[in-house]
């Protein structure tokens, strides 16, 4: 099974980031755009496990999340990776909170303690909007370059759960939750 840990957002939120990115979607249709019932922040991908993860893993993050309170996460601004002359993933920022830090952190320590090989890069939260299929239109990307800073986009997003999900891989990949770590409430 096709593994990753994830910070779902509220069903409101992910409308909104639909409605206010729908001028990005209509100026590069060719783009593999995120549904919205998929929008999330990844906070660790595992890729294929076995099975019998699930339960020490679950356990794990239940431990994670009873030393976290929920918090407000701040999304907004809209960029791409590694840049929208060479984009691949065109995102949408999430501000840096030491909250949201803490949260990574701790998540990455209990995932090793697992077996999980620590993430090797800089924790650099966002939204994943839309992904650039190889050889993508360069008028596009700079059509999307100057579209993303008219995007004028704030908006909270409550972290309550940290969501262990499965990927079925297919046309459309489908999530299901297997398993929410509720973080204290304030």
């Amino acid at each position: 099974m096709r593994l990753f840990l994830a910070i779902n957002l509220e069903p409101a939120v992910r409308r909104a980031i639909i409605h206010a990115t729908s001028t990005l979607r209509d100026a590069a249709p060719t783009l593999s755009w995120v549904d919205e019932s998929r929008l999330h922040l990844t906070l660790k991908f595992f890729g294929e496990q076995q099975a019998d993860v699930v339960t020490p893993l679950s356990k794990s993050l239940d431990d994670v999340a009873a030393r976290h309170r929920t918090f407000a996460m701040h999304l907004g601004d809209v960029g791409a990776f590694p840049n929208f002359r060479r984009a691949r993933v065109v995102w949408m920022g999430i501000a840096r909170d030491p909250r949201l830090e803490l949260l990574h952190h701790d998540v990455e320590v209990a995932c090793e303690r697992q077996g999980f090989e620590l993430e090797g890069r800089a924790f650099r939260p966002h939204l994943t909007l839309g992904r650039v299929k190889p050889r993508a239109d360069q008028a596009e990307l700079r059509k999307l370059s100057r579209i993303s800073r008219t995007i004028d986009f704030k908006e909270d997003s409550l972290v309550q759960s940290l969501d262990l999900m499965q990927s079925t891989l297919g046309a459309a990949a489908r999530y299901a939750c297997l398993h929410a770590a509720t973080l204290l409430a304030h």
